[in-house]
């Protein structure tokens, strides 16, 4: 499956999971469907979609509230919400999904629950066990099993903590880049490297805000840490593909980002992979080549220079190499820049050079 696919399911998943979060309506009602120990099966979608395998039950067309649901799903049927989840449609439904569609599940409850989901695309459903004392959520063909909260705390904390090592090492491995920048020492093996651990980032990240989504307002304080840690990590990780990708076919920064993203664990690890996503031939001897970047991250780190400015200084000198020979003069002379920028510019760069100085890596 594309990587645009794979994200969209993950994105539409959280969404669903803010739904049924903590402090929610929804997931007032299910607690309270739990605290008494029955089951329950809701669907949440269009009506005008779900009609063709709905019989029975009865037409309410109600204003959705958790008291009413708990209620309505005391009954043995479906309940049928909204997809905004303000109109309680119907309950006591009976779903007749169509059977070709196949399952993984082994109660009636269950087999229906993910049917309805693969079949009505647009639609999500929640099954509530009453002999498990479980509640599955159905996503099209995502299935997920809500957890205590205090065990996705647990978790969360767990993984913010990794994640806080990870960024302590990518910070460290972006200073090692920036003085071999600054010293045209880059090889192919520098980037890779740094790319590696950006992504690794970038997906603990992903896990952590999939555990926020699913703990509501009890994830606040996690989502704070979570957005502390990752300041900055997007944009850098951008610039650096902006740096060092080979243009070929029409191919921007954003389809790079996306086909990295759609490695695979091991994939990841291989510095040939990561090497092939940026454009470049997979060998050994080219991972020792010396690389030259454009300019866009490193130029990003002085202040007050716009995006317009950078992309006007590295279409005029190609490379970072090339904007801190030229004079204040040259500068001068791109589109945007002017005397005192020029000057900025060069003083800036002089800075970094200085303030930089490369660490060993063990």
């Amino acid at each position: 499956m594309r990587a645009e696919s794979i994200k969209e399911r993950r994105e539409r998943l959280i969404g669903v999971l803010e739904k049924v979060a903590p402090g929610t309506e929804l997931r007032e009602a299910i607690d309270r469907v739990m605290q008494v120990g029955t089951g329950a099966l809701i669907v949440v979608g269009n009506l005008a979609e779900l009609r063709s395998i709905m019989s029975g039950g009865f037409d309410i067309d109600t204003e959705f509230s958790s008291p009413r649901l708990y209620e309505l799903a005391k009954m043995d049927g479906a309940v049928v919400l909204s997809r905004d989840l303000k109109t309680i449609h119907s309950s006591n439904v009976h779903l007749v999904p169509d059977p070709g569609i196949p399952t993984h599940e082994a109660g009636m409850r269950h087999r229906t629950a993910e049917r309805v989901a693969r079949g009505q695309g647009s639609s999500f459903v929640i099954a509530i066990s009453e002999k498990m004392r479980t509640v599955s959520i159905y996503v099209d063909e995502d299935h997920f099993t809500l957890e205590n909260i205090p065990l996705v705390l647990a978790k969360a904390d767990q993984a913010l903590q990794t994640l806080s090592r990870y960024r302590v090492r990518l910070d460290r491995e972006y200073g090692h880049m920036n003085a071999m920048e600054l010293e045209d020492m880059v090889t192919l093996r520098d980037v890779v490297r740094v790319l590696q651990r950006n992504e690794m980032v970038t997906r603990i990240a992903d896990d952590v805000r999939f555990q926020v989504s699913e703990l509501g307002k009890d994830g606040r304080l996690v989502s704070l840490q979570l957005n502390e840690l990752m300041a900055g990590v997007q944009r850098a990780r951008r610039l650096l593909v902006k740096d060092y990708f080979i243009q070929r076919d029409a191919r921007t920064p954003e389809e790079v980002l996306v086909d990295l993203a759609a490695l695979s664990g091991d994939e990841l690890t291989e510095d040939g992979a990561v090497a092939k996503v940026l454009g470049y031939r997979s060998s050994q001897e080219l991972m020792n080549k010396l690389v030259r970047p454009r300019g866009y991250r490193m130029l990003s780190n002085i202040p007050r220079i716009p995006a317009a400015v950078v992309e006007s200084l590295v279409g005029r000198f190609d490379n970072l190499k090339n904007i801190m020979r030229a004079s204040p003069a040259l500068l001068d002379e791109v589109d945007g820049v002017g005397e005192r920028r020029a000057l900025a510019i060069k003083e800036g760069l002089e800075r970094l050079s200085e303030s930089m100085v490369p660490e060993p890596f063990i």
